[in-house]
């Protein structure tokens, strides 16, 4: 893409802020260059906060029915999934998995559970139940 052809549609989901860029310039260089974005990127970035927040909710469905534990509603509730949360935990993803029985959550160790709120910002209380 050339560095005057970089799309300036003002994305909604950026907030106002702008983002940077690889393009062409008229010198044949690759250069960095600020962007508001573009409607495409918008519309992709919507469906895929709606498909999270989504998620969010079937899940905090299934803890109000006891079928899944508080941790897979706050996993999705902060944008993430299954492999993100081992990457940043640093637990595997089967254990994580495992982790979503009710049963299973509810004897977690408090040094295990901090490891959980501490990747996903949020206090110990908060990671036991859903609002």
């Amino acid at each position: 893409m050339l560095e005057n052809e970089v799309p300036q549609e003002d994305n909604r989901t950026l907030d106002g802020h702008r983002k940077a860029v690889y393009a062409r310039g008229s010198d044949g260089r690759v250069r960095i260059v600020q962007s508001t974005g573009w409607e495409v990127e918008e519309i992709v970035t919507r469906q895929a906060v709606d498909d999270l927040n989504r998620l969010a909710e079937e899940a905090r469905q299934r803890v109000q029915a006891g079928q899944t534990s508080p941790l897979e509603y706050h996993m999705h509730h902060r944008r993430m999934d299954v492999a993100l949360l081992s990457q940043l935990t640093g637990i595997w993803q089967w254990r994580i998995r495992r982790h979503f029985r009710p049963d299973v959550f509810s004897r977690l160790s408090p040094a295990l559970l901090a490891r959980y709120a501490e990747v996903m910002g949020i206090g110990l209380e908060e990671l036991k139940k859903v609002d």
